[in-house]
């Protein structure tokens, strides 16, 4: 690694200007930003992907569950359309992108909009939803011509940015700096509660200012969801598998009799440690095929699936997969080498572990408080 980064460091250099001359350019007034006349909420971060954005904006949502309409905007990474447009429970993947169809069936009531452009987006949205309360970002941070009423910068961890440098040296694709413009600040996927010196210590590392917010998020997944309703009979004698939505509320009392089940785990997703290990905890033989964040499954993945989940001895099997990768995998089952196999998905969920009241209460003050409600 520290090979990697003195050969490659001309090139962060590089880069590096870059940033701070684009940077400048906002800053000097020279390029335009632009503040929304609604309430709006970055969540975002400095490195390239894995920091928890879709749990995070999700917990977002369920902050301010108590108005309508709330809506969402992101760029629809991985999606095949250029277009701004309203994201609808039955869209693909390729014409939504996987996270935001993923909040779209998560939260039937939201507004989710995909757009590259989130200044014109942020209008089209007025337009679409007059009455709209509150635009959610994903993603947004590094956009500076939209100026976000409040800024959530994520970073995990395991690698804070301020011990990571930027691209291609490192992961960060946008200065360190550039945290001083996040109100407030999250450190996810964290193990534990950081003791209360420690949450000193890490506001120290990271440089925070005095009216910075800090929080510390960690990782619930919910209980193994039946995806589809697979023949039993093909299933691999997984007699004990509900392929209802009965079995949403009773799977965790099964968890035990599949103690002994086999597990082929498909993700596709930034950093799939942590749920493999969960996984890992749940079942007696796990394998992981691991894919590219984003990750289009084609034809040729299923059948190498497929081939590797025969490989499994005798005894109950099951494949599990994200959220995420079920919005991608789901309408390539049929007809596929992997249909009519138990296929579950594992939900997960950012949970707040210090003040997580002063945290949903911060998002919700945020929006009543803001002109365009008083």
């Amino acid at each position: 690694m520290f090979l990697r980064r003195i050969l490659l460091w001309p090139f962060t250099l590089f880069y590096g200007a870059i940033l701070l001359v684009r940077h400048s350019l906002y800053d000097g007034g020279l390029l335009e930003s632009t503040r929304p006349t609604l309430p709006t909420i970055a969540i975002g971060n400095l490195a390239l992907g894995g920091t928890g954005k879709t749990p995070m904006m999700e917990l977002v949502l369920r902050s301010l569950e108590h108005l309508a309409p709330v809506a969402t905007l992101s760029r629809g990474y991985g999606r095949r359309t250029t277009t701004i447009h309203e994201v609808m429970p039955d869209d693909d993947a390729a014409r939504s992108g996987d996270e935001p169809l993923q909040v779209k069936r998560n939260f039937p009531a939201v507004r989710v909009f995909v757009g590259a452009d989130r200044v014109l987006a942020i209008g089209v949205i007025q337009q679409a939803v007059p009455s709209v309360k509150a635009v959610v970002l994903d993603d947004a941070l590094q956009h500076r011509a939209l100026d976000a009423g409040l800024n959530i910068l994520l970073t995990t961890f395991q690698q804070p940015f301020c011990d990571d440098t930027l691209l291609p040296a490192g992961t960060l694709r946008d200065l360190r700096s550039r945290a001083k413009g996040a109100q407030v600040v999250v450190v996810t996927k964290c193990p534990a509660l950081p003791s209360a010196g420690e949450q000193l210590r890490w506001r120290e590392r990271l440089g925070l200012l005095e009216g910075q917010q800090l929080f510390f998020s960690g990782i619930s997944y919910d209980p193994p969801r039946s995806v589809g309703r697979p023949n039993l009979g093909s299933a691999r004698d997984m007699s004990t598998y509900l392929p209802d939505r009965q079995a949403l509320q009773e799977f965790r009392g099964e968890l035990d009799a599949l103690a002994g089940t086999q597990v082929l785990l498909i993700t596709g997703i930034a950093d799939p440690a942590p749920l493999l290990a969960h996984v890992k905890g749940l079942f007696a033989t796990v394998e992981h095929a691991a894919f590219a964040d984003h990750h289009p499954f084609s034809t040729s993945d299923l059948q190498q699936l497929a081939a590797r989940y025969a490989k499994f001895a005798p005894g109950p099997q099951m494949l599990v997969t994200t959220e995420k990768d079920a919005v991608r995998l789901m309408p390539m089952i049929e007809g596929s080498p992997l249909q009519g196999f138990a296929f579950v998905v594992i939900p997960m969920r950012a949970v707040i572990l210090n003040e997580p009241e002063r945290f949903a209460a911060l998002i919700r003050d945020h929006v009543a408080t803001h002109p365009a409600h008083r």
